[in-house]
């Protein structure tokens, strides 16, 4: 390693190790998009050396990748575990080669954090994180605003409802401008799943700091005009939930070891265990329609369903109140 990388190394280091400390400005990105448009959201693709399939299918990865790039969203949203291992600066550096074509493409990539990409040394997985999204600005958790949606990209590895970070959430729920539709906050660990982790095939339960805020998030969408969606991963598999009016997905199917999910009759996904997928969500003005973009590989042939979409729309205006 010459000098100068060295140099630069460190600088992203010590740039990394402000990040550990508390933010007090959170980035607000303004991408010039204007409507319709539609964006990708999908997460727990954990980019690593394609030689382990026991932390990825690198095949269905990269198949994902390109099929991302081809439907020309306006930007992708990952909702956590990027990469296998944060501080593994290998494990970037595919993210770095299978990525590319959404580079050459110029397409914005929105992340979150995951609790992979922390693993390690944080400041130097935070280091290597911070150097792939230089406009974040090194901030954990931030917005996006995308012409009438907000979204707010949060950090589970912190409390989401206390601290600096839950009142900036506050504030930004509170101050919502009126031309706002749709709120999509993202986060790795899902408020709601029935995934568990006491199953023997791999899950995850939702914790309680998640699960404050759905709470949190449902007492406000009784008394808030634009609709609230939160886009989650963690859960190596596909799940779509709503309580109280706010739309819950769980997209955990970037490429990880899949976890099965239990499933109810109804359930558009019953006998099919294993779901890598992205959503696709179509925003226009008042609707935003999501579609599971499901990938089912076979002898090296990839096959595409649609096996769950939902349309969200936003009321013109908040019911009036009883004995108003």
């Amino acid at each position: 390693m010459t000098v100068k990388k060295i140099l630069t190394h460190c600088i992203l280091i010590a740039s990394a190790a402000s990040a550990l400390r508390a933010q007090t400005q959170p980035v607000e990105l303004r991408p010039q998009i204007s409507l319709p448009f539609r964006f990708i959201a999908y997460g727990d693709t954990r980019f690593t050396d394609p030689k382990n399939t026991e932390a990825a299918n690198p095949t269905v990865r990269q198949t994902l990748v390109q099929a991302i790039a081809d439907a020309h969203p306006a930007f992708i949203s990952i909702g956590g575990d990027i990469a296998y291992n944060g501080n593994d600066v290998n494990d970037w550096k595919i993210w770095d080669k299978e990525t590319a074509v959404w580079s050459e493409n110029k397409i914005p990539v929105y992340p979150a954090l995951g609790n992979h990409d922390l693993h390690g040394d944080p400041k130097v997985a935070l280091a290597n994180y911070f150097q792939r999204f230089p406009d974040l600005q090194n901030n954990r958790y931030y917005s996006a605003r995308a012409a009438n949606t907000l979204l707010l990209m949060l950090d589970s590895s912190q409390d989401e409802t206390s601290g600096t970070q839950g009142e900036w959430l506050e504030h930004e729920l509170d101050t919502l401008p009126a031309d706002v539709d749709f709120v999509c906050l993202v986060l790795h660990h899902p408020p709601y799943t029935d995934s568990s982790d006491a199953s023997l095939r791999g899950g995850h339960s939702a914790r309680h700091p998640e699960q404050a805020l759905a709470q949190m998030l449902e007492e406000r969408q009784a008394r808030t005009r634009a609709r609230l969606v939160v886009i989650a991963g963690h859960v190596h598999n596909y799940e779509r939930h709503e309580h109280n009016g706010v739309t819950y997905f769980v997209t955990g199917g970037g490429a990880a070891r899949p976890y099965m999910i239990p499933r109810k009759p109804g359930d558009p996904l019953l006998g099919k265990d294993v779901n890598y997928h992205y959503l696709l969500f179509e925003v226009d003005h008042g609707k935003m329609k999501i579609t599971m973009n499901r990938l089912e590989l076979a002898n090296g042939k990839a096959t595409w369903t649609t096996p769950d979409s939902v349309e969200i729309t936003t009321p013109v205006a908040m019911p009036a109140k009883a004995g108003k």
